[in-house]
């Protein structure tokens, strides 16, 4: 069976899916199923194979599996929306249109993605002021400067910014990788270097010692000190550090001007898996996470509206927190514990209160992992992150496989930040991490969120499309 044989396969059952889905949510409210469920799950059905036969006519040798996961997800997406409130669904179906245009056109547009490498300062550039706009003309959104409007429609510019970042990355690391990890000196001994190494650990846990540090900022401390240490051993080009220390000192300006935490976690968190990719160097990744860690923990305590949501975090239940800030996460933990393991059923999840108001804050953006917990259970949204695990693994399958650096790297990166997202926004649900505004990629309600979803999948398979056609042409197909 061929590639895109099976792609086509794998798209019926998302479209049995849609479906199901419609016909339970419709059960629940009308008691009756009309012809309309299967017509929705036709129409999705009908734009899917849209895609697969443009696929089949482009991109002919591009990963099968991609394609058909996001649909899958799409899907979720709608499905849920739909149970939350059908003019959101209408527009989000209007959205993921929208976003099969955008798919289109950058296979269309962009024939090949290594053009992109002449471009990378002005893609750059671009990107930053992106990120900067909501700060100038958005609204705050619950202390955040998120979206900006446009008339009728709200944009999201980290959301297409994200793209650019690591773009320019992958062009950039792609050029000086071998220039960060060339080691300038000859490798030392074994004693000498557990010298080399010990007397600067021994320091740094008697500096911790000394100002009585907790057990992370500990830790923290030795992770830095050896990371440190490590760079130095090899005397790389201090020049070409510049864009490490650009982007850490962006994600901290995120967190000042644009007080948006998740975002700045993302953009960094993909920074150093580029830079882990290109120069194969825990030592570099450990001092970048190390500083963003200690830079974020000082903003936590001086600067207030990330000391707020980090309060919010540690204590949701707390009375007394400023504007009942606690409630959202606070009721998203509610509706999770409230799903158990095999969830209330699709319609049943109680959202709205009887006399009117809202249970669950925006449960069709930042709170709709808690809504499908509580509709499917503990068992289905682990399916659900079982979905986006296995995207990402096709996404680091196609880096791996790419024959070149700028492919590699930039197929790494895409899957690295599109996986962060989704930790971003699931570890705030379930409280892991301080909840943020960020998106659940194509299952949330947004539209910038899925139109620059659907430009990352069709860049990922550009990419995948080149190396396997590479390799076949080499001979074989892994």
């Amino acid at each position: 069976m061929s590639a895109r044989t099976r792609e086509l396969f794998g798209l019926l059952p998302v479209s049995l899916l849609v479906s199901a889905g419609f016909a339970a949510v419709l059960i629940t409210r009308t008691q009756d199923v009309s012809d309309a469920t299967a017509t929705y799950g036709a129409v999705f059905l009908g734009l899917c194979v849209f895609a697969h036969l443009f696929i089949r006519a482009r991109l002919p040798d591009a990963d099968p599996y991609l394609f058909p996961l996001a649909a899958l997800l799409a899907a979720v997406g709608l499905v849920m929306i739909y149970r939350i409130d059908a003019d959101l669904a209408r527009k989000q179906a209007q959205w993921f249109v929208g976003g099969l245009v955008f798919f289109v056109a950058t296979i269309v547009l962009l024939r090949d993605h290594h053009v992109l490498e002449r471009y990378r300062y002005t893609i750059a550039a671009a990107s930053i002021g992106l990120l900067m706009l909501p700060r100038l003309l958005g609204v705050t959104v619950n202390g955040a400067y998120l979206a900006i409007n446009l008339g009728p429609i709200q944009f999201q510019p980290a959301e297409f910014a994200k793209l650019g970042i690591i773009i320019f990355l992958a062009s950039y690391l792609r050029e000086v990788g071998d220039v960060l990890v060339r080691p300038r000196v000859r490798p030392l001994p074994i004693p000498r270097q557990l010298l080399y190494y010990g007397v600067p650990i021994a320091a740094a846990f008697l500096l911790a010692l000394a100002l009585d540090l907790g057990f992370a900022a500990m830790v923290l401390l030795l992770v830095f000190t050896v990371s440190f240490v490590a760079v130095v051993r090899e005397r790389p080009s201090l020049k070409h550090f510049g864009p490490l220390l650009l982007v850490w000192g962006l994600a901290m300006l995120m967190l000042i001007l644009i007080r948006d935490l998740g975002s700045s976690l993302m953009f960094f968190g993909g920074f150093l898996a580029l830079l882990y990719v290109a120069t194969a160097r825990l030592s570099l990744a450990g001092l970048g996470a190390s500083m963003f860690v200690a830079g974020s923990a000082y903003f936590a305590t001086h600067i207030s509206h990330v000391h707020e949501r980090v309060e919010v975090w540690r204590h949701p239940f707390k009375p007394g927190l400023v504007d009942h800030q606690g409630y959202q996460i606070a009721q998203s933990l509610f509706a999770q514990a409230d799903g158990g393991l095999f969830g209330q059923g699709f319609g049943q999840a109680l959202l709205e209160l009887p006399g009117g108001g809202t249970i669950l804050p925006a449960p069709h953006t930042d709170l709709i992992y808690a809504v499908i917990t509580n509709e499917i259970g503990l068992f289905g949204a682990a399916g659900l992150v079982l979905v986006y695990l296995l995207f990402a693994y096709r996404g680091f399958s196609i880096a791996e496989l790419a024959n070149d650096g700028f492919s590699k790297l930039l197929g790494a990166g895409l899957t690295a930040v599109f996986a962060l997202q989704v930790f971003v926004i699931v570890g705030g649900v379930t409280k892991v991490i301080p909840l943020t505004g960020v998106t659940l990629p194509f299952v949330s309600y947004g539209g910038s969120s899925i139109v620059a979803n659907m430009v990352l999948l069709a860049l990922l398979l550009i990419v995948s499309d080149h190396a396997r056609r590479e390799r076949a042409r080499r001979g074989g197909l892994v």
